[in-house]
């Protein structure tokens, strides 16, 4: 029985030097460069142990020379160098390098063209565990329930529209508990934050009731200073 062979992975770097001196590059430039004649590369500059610049070496001689001269000069101590096979990856390789490093000698961003940003996904993926997690934490636990509002039944009750030409207050003492409210030129009675059209519609949302009469409910103060009930603005 024949045996299975193993897939051999075709390797990208087909070779490298790394951490030599940038003196080396100045002295035997020649020899550096033939051994990478007919390739392409990546080659990333040094100082001392920390990485300064990374670049593509289509023309290694010329690129390292010139940052012999140009405002990279002095800043980096060596260099290294990786021979790349597969040149259709050599830009993207690049990119990658200046997006994980940052190296401080490169202006640009690495751009990574044709590729999608996964942080969308990962985010609604999360989003969607952490709902499973809670769920699964709190299954079983009773939630509290939510108070019902009292329904309250609409009337055809008159409001107090053009009863009090700049506003008033309306006072009633309900159970023991006083209560204000405030009553616009429109008619419209504002209690604890609420709007209602009719003096009833606002008792009802006192007393919880069904029906009543707001106008034997609330009181004002007459021109006197004395509570009377709102029904005397009626007669």
């Amino acid at each position: 029985m024949a045996r299975n062979k193993k897939h051999k992975t075709r390797a990208i770097v087909a070779g490298y030097v790394e951490k030599v001196n940038a003196r080396i590059f100045e002295r035997y430039q020649k020899e550096i460069t033939d051994m990478i004649r007919g390739y392409q590369g990546l080659y990333a500059l040094y100082k001392r142990d920390k990485l300064y610049y990374v670049g593509l070496a289509r023309n290694l001689k010329g690129r390292i020379r010139h940052h012999l001269k140009d405002r990279h000069q002095g800043e980096w101590t060596h260099f290294s160098l990786y021979v790349i096979k597969r040149a259709g990856h050599i830009k993207e390789l690049e990119s990658l390098l200046l997006r994980i490093a940052y190296p401080k000698g490169n202006s640009i961003k690495g751009k990574l063209k044709n590729s999608i940003n996964l942080l969308p996904k990962l985010k609604k993926q999360v989003k969607r565990k952490i709902k499973e997690d809670f769920d699964e934490l709190f299954k079983g636990v009773p939630s509290p329930g939510k108070k019902k509002k009292a329904k309250i039944k609409k009337t055809g009750e008159r409001s107090l529209q053009g009863y009090f030409a700049h506003g008033k207050v309306i006072y009633v003492n309900y159970k023991g508990k006083e209560y204000k409210a405030w009553v616009y030129r429109n008619g419209k009675i504002k209690l604890n934050g609420n709007f209602f059209d009719s003096p009833s519609l606002a008792g009802l949302a006192i007393t919880k009731k069904q029906t009543m009469n707001g106008w034997r409910f609330w009181k004002y103060k007459d021109k006197n200073g004395e509570l009377v009930y709102i029904d005397r603005l009626r007669k």
